[in-house]
């Protein structure tokens, strides 16, 4: 019997966060896709902004976890020796500049990268209108965050230093329904050019590759909505 479950949809930014913390650990695990937009979950879920496919559920045995960020935390420390061992820092320091730079993609990327992935990305095709002046102060937002990573990515290869890590991890989902998906998404990361190299570096990795695969294997109930 597999001992770790997530329960979700790829398209999930939340979902596809933790299936690529397993793939970077090399972890077995069994995905069980499950609907967020039946029911009474479809409003509250859709107008929270941050997650139009749905949040995810972790099972680790007995243990259930819903944050996608704890849910990376918790599988790097519990599997220290598997996988990607660097993933969470090996030492004090390293683990320190991992929470830092974690601490940073939830509280100043997350917020204006999810509104924006929702206005450029998906209110169109959902029926919905962008709203400009939403979008032009979510970009000023994004834009300051990007030039903070822009100083940092000239001194280090990664945002906690030369290695990947978590840190960097975290900020692929939403990345990815920006940079590919969107025109003025994409001219946010290629304008500056540490920004630029760091994006192409952490999405071309095997685990995201293997992320965007199922995405586009079995879309879920967001791109069915288009049809």
């Amino acid at each position: 019997m597999v001992a770790l479950k997530v329960f979700g949809q790829p398209a999930s930014t939340d979902v596809a966060r933790v299936l690529t913390c397993l793939f970077e650990k090399n972890l077995e695990f069994q995905l069980i896709r499950i609907d967020t937009f039946k029911g009474e979950h479809r409003i509250p879920e859709f107008l929270r902004l941050q997650d139009p496919a749905g949040r995810v559920t972790f099972k680790d045995g007995k243990l259930t976890l819903v944050d996608s960020r704890y849910i990376c935390r918790h599988i790097s420390e519990k599997y220290p020796d598997e996988g990607n061992k660097t993933l969470f820092g090996t030492g004090i320091l390293e683990r320190a500049l991992v929470e830092q730079w974690l601490q940073s993609e939830a509280l100043t990327f997350e917020p204006p990268s999810s509104t924006l992935v929702f206005h450029l990305a998906f209110a169109a095709p959902l029926g919905f209108h962008p709203d400009r002046s939403l979008i032009e102060k979510n970009e000023k937002k994004l834009a300051r965050v990007l030039d903070t990573y822009e100083w940092r990515l000239g001194e280090n290869e990664y945002l906690a230093g030369d290695e990947f890590t978590l840190a960097d991890l975290s900020h692929l989902p939403n990345a990815h329904y920006l940079v590919p998906k969107t025109e003025r998404g994409r001219k946010l990361f290629t304008a500056r050019k540490n920004v630029d190299r760091w994006w192409k570096a952490i999405s071309s990795r095997p685990s995201w590759k293997q992320v965007v695969q199922m995405q586009c294997e079995h879309p879920g109930q967001l791109e069915k909505l288009n049809v």
